[in-house]
């Protein structure tokens, strides 16, 4: 059983959904869902994966950088 609820949107906001409608007849509320779900990841990351995120973070921090240019040419790509 589905329960309706009224809400307040911004105009623009109302848009935005408008345009993210995958068929006219779509309405706000599978829309919602859909981002809904693609915001929440039921699988959190790993351990391994968040302390390679924060490595790299530090990287960035500290200017340890490659341009693309740089590893095309390390690599011999160009």
């Amino acid at each position: 059983m589905t329960a309706t609820t009224t809400i307040c949107l911004d105009p623009k906001v109302k848009e935005k959904l408008a345009s993210l409608k995958r068929h006219s007849r779509e309405s706000y509320g599978s829309v919602i869902e859909r981002l809904a779900n693609l915001a929440i990841d039921e699988k959190p990351l790993s351990d391994e994966a968040i302390h390679g995120i924060e490595e790299a973070l530090l990287d960035i921090k500290h200017g340890r950088l490659h341009s693309e240019d740089d590893i095309m040419k390390e690599f011999d790509l160009k």
